[in-house]
């Protein structure tokens, strides 16, 4: 087999539908296997995929055993000679899988893959590629100074070596992950992808950012981003630095020093509340029950062309428009402003969004 793509769920039913659909679509062409590990969710995420995914391998953890463990759990069932690690808040592009396996075929000690993430609103994420966040690179992060931790010699739709990957989206050999033991089960959830990109960094792989694909990652879908969140990630970095950066009593009270800062001066982000006095439906047909749900007035299209007035919300149908599309289309029209992003999984009766990382995004049922 040459793919597994590997999915570890918490309580996202609705963006994990959205996500398997975009996936089947992407290995269509691959021998390829899909695994789902959910991590003791409340909803009926494990339903859903059992009634509409039956061919998908499930695994039912019975307890939420962090991002490291269930990942763990989820590569030592696959069967593939690559894997992809992927979020459930994520969309794929068609051609994804079958551009990385080109990419990959061509590259001798190849290490981790990313690829291009945008969120729900249309804007590039810079996470997509770090440099090593040694302490002198974190410490001027805290202080607002991102430069050097962001891979910024990059453009983004362009290719190269970088250092470190986002966990939402991660391609490599099964091999590769294997020889470094994977996922460190010490990061219950933050903090796992740096290390594991920096422990195949170490071993004498190549890291590459692949900027050829696009992937929409929704961001605040996987957790909340709350006082919590700020404590298991900077937890998480002091687990980096003590594995990763041992020196003395003082270099260790200063990586402490600011990682409370950075918890202590933390502020959350407001979501982008914008109220739409219109909506572009880019579909063939509406049905009533969406219409009336709705800010109107509303134009029913069947193509992506053309331009669009600000303060709107745009649908895409996914049963009528290929995911490239979409993305280029969003990357274009987000440069307007108060523009507001929602998708229509294909063979759904929801359609679904998100404008914030820092809060849950919307599910509109019809």
């Amino acid at each position: 087999m040459k793919l597994s793509v590997v999915i570890l769920n918490y309580n996202v039913r609705y963006f994990l539908e959205a996500c398997l659909k975009s996936v089947e679509v992407a290995i269509a062409s691959i021998d390829a296997e899909i695994i789902v590990i959910d991590n003791n969710s409340s909803d009926d995420s494990c339903e859903m995929v059992k009634q509409l995914f039956p061919s998908i391998k499930l695994i039912e953890n019975k307890e939420n055993s962090g991002f490291s463990k269930g990942n763990n759990i989820g590569v030592a069932e696959a069967k593939g000679e690559y894997l992809c690690i992927l979020n459930p808040d994520t969309i794929v592009a068609e051609n994804t899988f079958i551009k990385l396996l080109k990419f990959s075929n061509a590259k001798q000690n190849l290490g981790i893959v990313g690829c291009q993430l945008i969120d729900g609103t249309g804007n590039y994420l810079p996470e997509s590629k770090r440099n090593v966040p040694t302490p002198k690179v974190a410490l001027k992060k805290v202080l607002g100074k991102v430069d050097d931790y962001y891979a910024n010699n990059i453009d983004s739709d362009k290719t190269g070596k970088v250092d470190i990957l986002v966990g939402a989206f991660m391609w490599l050999k099964k091999e590769v992950y294997e020889a470094v033991k994977g996922f460190d089960e010490s990061y219950f959830m933050y903090g796992e992808d740096i290390d594991l990109s920096y422990k195949i960094k170490k071993a004498g792989y190549d890291n590459y950012y692949f900027g050829e694909t696009t992937v929409i990652h929704f961001k605040g879908e996987s957790t909340f981003k709350d006082a919590k969140y700020a404590k298991r990630f900077y937890g998480a970095m002091q687990i980096f630095y003590k594995k990763h950066f041992k020196q003395n009593m003082l270099f260790n009270f200063i990586v402490w020093l600011g990682i409370k800062m950075a918890r202590v001066t933390r502020k959350p982000q407001k979501s982008l509340n914008y109220s739409s006095d219109r909506t572009y439906l880019y579909a063939k047909s509406i049905s009533q029950t969406l219409e009336n749900q709705l800010p109107k007035p509303i134009e029913v299209m069947d193509s992506i062309a053309g331009n669009v007035k600000g303060k709107s919300t745009l649908i895409y149908d996914l049963n009528l428009f290929k995911t490239t599309e979409v993305f280029n289309d969003m990357k274009e029209k987000s440069k307007q402003e108060k523009i507001v992003f929602r998708f229509m999984p294909k063979s759904s009766k929801f359609i679904l969004g998100s404008d914030s990382a820092t809060n849950r995004g919307e599910v509109l049922h019809f």
